[in-house]
């Protein structure tokens, strides 16, 4: 079975666009995604990244317009300067590395929750509340928020770890276990072709 590192931060709005897209691509082929949130902003720091807030003006508004354009062309509802933006991505982190290993709910529709209660519903996702919920909706014992707490801060150290090893450097980033990869959810469908021609 073809495997797929997800490597993503919870506050992308890029991570958010993609929407359940991966999930599709990794059933229609087969796939299995783990699913590795990350310090976006340790990682920008390893890798020669610029934060947001540090790019130039140019920069930032060609994004805006570009998030602008996106959400449209994918009929998604997004506020584009949300109210909790930035925000402790570590939390949401945490309880999304509990999920997955705890198991018994829907990952996927997790960590889409998480990024639609920033981008959409203009909620805190460093709030305890707001997590517990999104894990409720998921199918996830709410109680995962608290209980993996320290497996999940180490686990989200590791993923650091290994995205700077994989030779990843933004979100959402996908990586095959054959050492494709595919930054941005606007190469989504280059990942879809990729893993068809490798199981055709």
């Amino acid at each position: 079975m073809t495997q797929i590192d997800y490597y993503f931060t919870v506050l992308s709005p890029w991570a958010y666009l993609a929407g359940s897209r991966l999930e599709d691509i990794a059933s229609r082929h087969g796939a299995q995604i783990t699913y590795k949130p990350i310090d976006i902003g340790q990682l920008f720091g390893r890798t020669g990244g610029t934060p947001p807030k540090d790019r130039h003006p140019s920069r930032m508004e060609y994004r805006m317009q570009e998030l602008k354009r996106w959400s449209k062309a994918l009929d998604m509802s997004m506020n584009h300067s949300p109210a909790h933006w930035p925000t402790n991505g570590a939390p949401a982190s945490y309880a999304i590395i509990a999920a997955q290993s705890a198991g018994g709910g829907n990952i996927g529709a997790l960590v889409h929750g998480i990024m639609r209660a920033c981008w959409a519903e203009e909620k805190d996702v460093a709030q305890d509340d707001v997590i517990k919920a999104c894990l409720a909706d998921a199918g996830f014992d709410p109680s995962l928020a608290d209980s993996g707490l320290l497996a999940g801060a180490e686990a989200y150290g590791r993923n650091l770890e290994d995205a700077v090893s994989a030779g990843v450097f933004g979100s959402p980033f996908y990586v095959c276990d054959d050492d494709e990869r595919f930054w941005g959810q606007d190469r989504l469908d280059a990942l879809d072709t990729h893993l068809g021609a490798k199981h055709g």
